[in-house]
């Protein structure tokens, strides 16, 4: 990406991390890299992968897409489920029960 989770430095990279927080990525379980510090990253992503753009996503070594794809498998649904599988997520909480009323 073009800066960091915290201040990215595009609007793309933004929109990018705005999915994968609204998709609920375990921030445990995620890399970023600024390609904007390492001009040999940059150029490298963009040939390993045969994609032009900045950011890119990758899931387990596989390319998933640049943000228009991402923004696209977000709204139609496949991202969710992509994401689930691949064990990503920051896992529910189990739903506690409520206390008993306590007795006197």
């Amino acid at each position: 990406m073009k800066g960091t989770p915290e201040t990215p430095q595009c609007g793309f990279s933004r929109a990018s991390i705005q999915v994968l927080g609204l998709q609920g990525v375990d921030p445990t379980k995620f890399a970023a890299f600024n390609v904007l510090e390492d001009e040999e990253l940059r150029q490298g992503l963009k040939e390993y992968a045969d994609w032009p753009t900045i950011p890119q996503l990758y899931l387990q070594k596989e390319f998933v897409g640049g943000c228009d794809i991402l923004m696209s498998m977000h709204q139609n649904g496949e991202l969710s489920k992509l994401l689930d599988e691949m064990d990503v997520l920051v896992p529910e909480e189990a739903p506690t029960e409520p206390e008993a009323p306590k007795t006197m």
